[in-house]
């Protein structure tokens, strides 16, 4: 069996929380795109472990964990993480592995991300700067530099210095860079990296060839990041849409027909610049952030809020097929008497069909909402469905009738720590 878990909004749903508690019983935890510019926090035994590059599923002592050919990997921040999780008490040795097909993000790529934000002046994307989108640029292009080229030290050598050599000639003086200080990182890297790089089609095939593979995707950022369906050019550089996992994994989908998961977050956040369409710029925003603790693990910046947006849910289930949802956080809405929920857009008077492209057209729009009740009081450790309030059972049925009836909200988060975070009522 694969499962997938994917983010159906703008990132920060709480996908790591959900890997945690599926990982528990897999084989195999792998990513498929991104970089370091994705973050998750997992509350395990007591001990908080921040993710950024490395798979959940390091938190279970059995699982293996694969970063994909789809992901981009900065190689200081890969060690650092991995130090980082072992000084907790992780035991991560012979569990982690990256394709040899990934590609390398370098200092150089973060320090163009940074030139690039500038070059942008009003109009910037609000990145990480973590050198995601340089790197993807790269890849494009054909002048970036795989994982499994480190070991033949020629070529790398002078594959970095034509990159770093093009880059200088856009940017002269503004680049502070050495080519050589950073081959000479390299040099230090390059036998360390040996033990964790693999042929990532081999590895993957013979992971599926098991009796019972148990594998899990774990999704980065979410649908509206996605660089084709997104809120372009306000998003990542990667396909974080379910057809990244087959570009970024080689995943047999043929033979493991997956289990597509969407984490849904009971209100709306965003990072960044870019549009959200039901942003809460007032007291209402504020006491979201508040209480849902909305500050980036990556970054640290303050995410932005508004209520929950199911013409984006709906558009991103119809890209990335879910047969099941994950909602997250409904506890932060234990608080209010009334909850608005986005059901369209109006331009004109008419309601549109789907969520547009055309960014100008978005923001002419009417958001519609529906006002639901309520319930006033604490779900914040609940267990079971019907130990729910009925106006949170009414929500979540809400959701579900939105979109269909047809994909049921599996999982529902209510609360911080696991195992009582996410109730299944499936």
């Amino acid at each position: 069996m694969t499962t997938i878990v994917l983010g159906s909004q703008f990132g920060d749903e709480g996908k790591g929380k959900l890997v945690d508690i599926l990982c528990a019983s897999a084989k195999l935890c792998a990513r498929c795109a991104g970089g370091n510019n994705a973050g998750h926090t997992i509350v395990a035994n007591g001990i908080t472990y921040d993710f950024h590059i490395l798979p959940s599923g390091l938190v279970n002592p059995k699982c293996i964990n694969f970063i994909g050919e789809g992901v981009v990997v900065h190689v200081p921040s890969f060690f650092k993480e991995l130090e980082t999780l072992q000084q907790k008490g992780l035991n991560t040795e012979g569990r982690i592995y990256i394709s040899d097909r990934a590609h390398i993000v370098f200092d150089l790529h973060q320090l163009v991300d940074g030139l690039e934000e500038v070059e942008l002046g009003t109009k910037a994307v609000g990145t990480t700067k973590k050198g995601i989108g340089p790197c993807y640029s790269t890849k494009a292009a054909r002048t970036g530099i795989q994982m499994g080229e480190i070991f033949r030290k020629e070529s790398f050598e002078r594959r970095l210095r034509n990159m770093a050599s093009s880059y200088q000639k856009r940017y002269g003086d503004l680049l502070k860079y050495s080519v050589d200080e950073e081959l000479k990182k390299f040099d230090e890297y390059r036998e360390q990296l040996r033990p964790f790089v693999r042929d990532g089609v081999v590895f993957m095939h013979e992971a599926q060839q098991r009796p019972d593979p148990g594998i899990l995707v774990e999704g980065a950022n979410a649908l509206m990041l996605d660089i084709s369906y997104g809120t372009y050019p306000y998003v990542t550089s990667s396909n974080t849409s379910l057809g990244g996992v087959s570009t970024g994994l080689a995943i047999n989908f043929r033979s493991h027909l997956p289990e597509v998961i969407g984490v849904v977050k009971a209100y709306t956040t965003r990072v960044g610049a870019g549009p959200l369409p039901t942003e809460l710029n007032d007291s209402v925003g504020e006491e979201l952030q508040s209480r849902g603790r909305e500050f980036g693990v990556t970054t640290g910046r303050k995410r932005r809020t508004g209520w929950l947006d199911l013409q984006i849910v709906k558009y991103s289930a119809m890209i990335n097929c879910y047969t099941a949802l994950n909602l997250t956080k409904i506890d932060v809405l234990d608080s209010f008497q009334e909850i608005k929920v986005a059901v369209g857009y109006k331009v004109d008077g008419e309601l549109l069909n789907g969520f547009p492209a055309d960014l100008e057209l978005l923001n002419r729009a009417e958001i519609v909402y529906e006002t639901l009740p309520g319930w006033n009081t604490t779900t914040t450790g609940t267990t079971s469905w019907e130990k729910l309030p009925e106006n949170a059972r009414k929500y979540v049925q809400f959701i579900e009738d939105f979109l269909g009836g047809e994909v049921k909200c599996k999982y529902i988060g209510t609360g911080k720590s696991q195992p009582s975070s996410n109730l299944d009522y499936s």
